[in-house]
């Protein structure tokens, strides 16, 4: 939010510097972000100064130029070649001396330089209005008043003002702080706390408002209280509708708003001093009623940017008598009914809208105007008849015409203050530090807050209605910090702390050590947006909607992780990124009996090369062997691999893999190649093989939590080794050749091992191959005998023959 000093200094009696000034609104809360010097005219004069015409005599080359001597304070006259008609000896004028550099109205910013001019020497400029930036009049050059010291800066003569203005990153809860107004009255109650300020804050007085006549009264009629707690109008006629003054229109440009006309730049004039939205009507448009009502679905509705749209059945509208809309609530206006050069009667809206309603219409409809930002952080339900006032009062001083009708103010249920009892105690617990009692009392006077009761323990106050973010005894704590300052709480020596162990996993360290593994082993970390386009889950009914999408390719929550890696894939593909290695931790949604679902998955994606282009090796491509022996080991490293049992899957997303888990469990992992025609849908080459594993982290950390850590001595009795060849068929997977040595093996069986695939169509068939498999058996209580391991291998032998049909090599 923009924020002017010179504005604030309308209400606000001083006259510190802006940097201190901006200091002790970040301390109060309202940090300014950044401040910008802003020169009434761009480049503030500077180089121009006030010469006397010596003389003015004929060019001698040119019949419309005249050579000068100017004095401007220099040791020497200056000779200055003029074009101006009304130059003449004896003038005091405004001379742009070499070097300065000039920024006309019209046309780019030049430099003056010393030049010769048809043969005659020129060391500078006598300029005209439009030459310097302060008018637009080029008949002639400016000429001063007599009495004007040769010399002098003509930033002096002109009395140009220099301002600062204050970007302030407002917080959402700040709804007492949208306007100039406001930071004027929060940056008050730290000067009478912190700098002892004896002044007041000067609010604008609308004692004088009167009406003229009641020949224009207006009928309001609200359908819903809930959407709309207080609406006010009033009538206007007989006005006139054109350029506002220099002052008004110096306000709004000095926060970067484009002045429009003297009707609409008061309404935004009030919205920044008040921080009151208003919005003006064309009476004509009007039709003797106004009705506040949401309109069916689908209805159209072509606003201000002549943009035809179509309304939501909960998009609250102003409408006229024949429930004609208007304008959408706070929001944004209609095409029509605005405020023309034509316009010579306006009714004038101030209202209280509610702050979700026009939260969800302004995001709907992607209108983001001040008003609108406003209202989302709560209007003040007091100020609409206050600021209808003052209003009322400026248009009559600026456009003329006659207030035509009473205030019409529907209020049906009066939004009472707050009141909210603060111990005194619990404030110097909060801030950690004694703040005397009758100090508490002047922080919360000076922020407007009424005492309703009070005794040595307590204070009962009422909040005003501005601070809709007030409610309970931790806010109003909460204010008087803000205004006691953050730096006036002494840090401690000291740190306490009550140390406990907890045998629960800890999650978070748990995840980091995972991500260091993945990290070390040339993994890069993603972090993918949770929310996703719904074009990708067409048809699917568990997807979870966004109620108020911020476009329509970011409208639901992810279900999957899937689709953001390939997200990720294709982006990185189009910047020539082809080699890839990446992980998430992240969440996935979806709908459930019971409402919604989160779950918590590990994704990992190896696509391209195993390693970069090196001269030292040969470059070649990553697998899905290369894939599994990562991922296994990552559970491994988790201690979750006990009991998993894998199979092969086949499925939408995967060409080929395998599934682990539990027997009669839903699978911890999964891991393969991607389908080539999910790929297409990404924009990814079809030719590109990626490969995709899926950790269910939640799952895994719960197997974890139920293992206990056991130790285990080093064997003390040797391990022995058998190997087989065993010709299968090539449908047969080694999960299958494992599930039956680890059934026969049982807890003798240590490992199992492909170490050799041999394929040959001339000598086993084009359907065989052959697998060379070795198997380490260990007993940890003896010395395992030869004859004990040859009756488990030839168990495991009869079983391959049976039921795998293999037969040995």
């Amino acid at each position: 939010m923009k924020v002017s000093y010179n504005w604030i200094k309308q209400y606000l009696n001083i006259d510190l510097p802006a940097d201190e000034v901006a200091n002790m609104l970040t301390e109060i809360g309202l940090e300014v972000e950044g401040i910008e010097k802003k020169q009434q005219v761009e480049g503030g004069l500077n180089g121009l100064v006030v010469g006397h015409v010596l003389s003015a005599e004929k060019h001698p080359n040119a019949d419309k130029l005249r050579v000068t001597k100017v004095d401007v304070g220099g040791e020497n006259p200056l000779p200055i070649v003029c074009g101006a008609p009304n130059v003449a000896a004896g003038q005091k004028v405004v001379v742009a001396t070499v070097g300065t550099t000039l920024f006309p109205v019209e046309g780019d910013s030049f430099k003056i330089k010393k030049s010769k001019i048809r043969g005659e020497e020129s060391q500078g400029m006598i300029c005209a209005e439009d030459e310097i930036g302060i008018g637009h009049d080029h008949d002639g050059i400016i000429v001063l008043p007599e009495d004007t010291a040769t010399g002098t800066p003509a930033a002096q003569v002109f009395d140009l003002k220099e301002d600062y203005l204050f970007e302030i990153g407002l917080t959402p809860n700040r709804s007492d702080a949208t306007c100039h107004l406001g930071v004027a009255q929060d940056l008050y109650a730290a000067l009478v706390i912190n700098n002892d300020f004896k002044g007041t804050v000067d609010v604008p007085s609308v004692d004088n408002f009167k009406i003229d006549n009641n020949t224009k009264s207006v009928s309001i009629k609200v359908e819903d209280e809930h959407l709309c707690p207080r609406y006010a109008g009033i009538s206007i006629s007989n006005v006139t509708v054109k350029e506002s003054p220099d002052w008004l229109k110096e306000r709004l440009m000095s926060i970067g708003i484009n002045p429009k006309n003297n009707i609409v730049d008061i309404t935004n004039f009030i919205l920044h001093e008040l921080g009151q939205p208003l919005h003006a009507f064309d009476a004509s448009k009007v039709g003797g009623g106004i009705i506040v009502k949401t309109l069916p679905q689908g209805t159209k509705f072509n606003t201000l940017d002549e943009v035809e749209r179509t309304l939501h059945e909960e998009d609250l509208m102003i409408c006229n008598g024949d429930s004609v809309p208007m304008c959408i609530a706070g929001v944004f206006g209609g095409v029509d009914s605005g405020v023309k050069e034509s316009t010579t009667e306006i009714f004038l809206e101030s209202a209280c809208f509610n702050a979700q309603s026009l939260r969800k219409s302004g995001k709907r409809h992607n209108l983001r105007t001040d008003a609108c930002m406003r209202y989302e952080k709560g209007a003040d339900p007091s100020l609409p008849v206050y600021a209808l006032k003052r209003a009322a009062m400026l248009i009559k001083e600026l456009a003329g015409g006659e207030i035509s009708s009473e205030i019409i103010d529907v209020y049906p249920t009066p939004i009472e203050k707050a009141e909210v009892t603060v111990r005194y105690k619990q404030v110097n617990r909060i801030t950690g530090v004694e703040i005397p009692t009758e100090k508490v009392d002047r922080i919360l006077a000076a922020m407007e807050m009424e005492t309703v009761a009070k005794d040595q323990d307590s204070i009962t106050i009422k909040i005003p209605t501005n601070k809709v973010d007030v409610l309970r005894e931790i806010d109003v704590i909460e204010e008087i910090l803000r205004i006691y300052g953050f730096n006036n709480i002494p840090v401690p020596n000291t740190v306490n702390s009550a140390l406990a162990a907890s045998p629960a996993i800890d999650k978070n360290k748990l995840q980091n050590q995972i991500s260091d593994y993945l990290v070390a082993n040339g993994f890069s970390e993603a972090m993918a947006n949770s929310i996703s386009n719904s074009k990708y889950y067409d048809g699917d009914d568990l997807v979870v909607p966004l109620l108020n999408s911020l476009s329509s390719e970011l409208d639901v929550l992810r279900k999957n992780m899937l689709f953001s890696g390939l997200n990720a894939i294709e982006l990185n593909q189009n910047q020539s990124n082809h080699d890839l290695k990446f992980f998430e931790f992240g969440k996935t949604y979806e709908k459930s009996e019971n409402g919604y679902k989160e779950n918590e998955f590990l994704s990992v994606f190896i696509v391209g090369n195993k390693a970069a282009e090196s001269w030292q090796a040969v470059t070649t491509n990553a697998d899905f062997f290369d894939l599994k022996k990562l991922v296994v080991n990552v559970i491994k490293r988790l201690g979750a691999d006990k009991g998993l049992v894998a199979e092969n899957i086949k499925d939408e997303e995967l060409v080929y893999g395998i599934q682990m888990g539990l027997p009669r469990n839903a699978p911890i992992l999964k891991m393969g190649r991607i389908n080539v025609k999910l790929q297409k849908q990404f924009g990814i080459k079809a030719t590109t093989e990626i490969y995709y594993a899926l950790i269910n982290w939640k799952a895994a950390v719960k197997r974890i939590a139920k293992k206990k850590i056991t130790y285990t001595p080093m064997p003390k009795f040797p391990a022995s080794r058998r190997d087989l060849a065993l010709l299968i068929d090539k449908q047969v997977s080694f999960a299958q050749i494992e599930q039956i040595a680890r059934k026969n093996g049982k807890k003798i069986l240590k490992s199992v091992n492909l170490f050799d695939i041999y394929e040959d169509a001339d000598k086993i068939g084009d359907d065989k191959k052959s697998y060379a498999v070795s198997f380490v058996f260990q007993d940890e209580t003896k010395t395992l005998t030869d004859k004990e391991i040859d009756k488990i291998m030839n168990r495991m032998i009869e079983t391959y023959e049976k039921e795998l049909g293999a037969s040995l090599r």
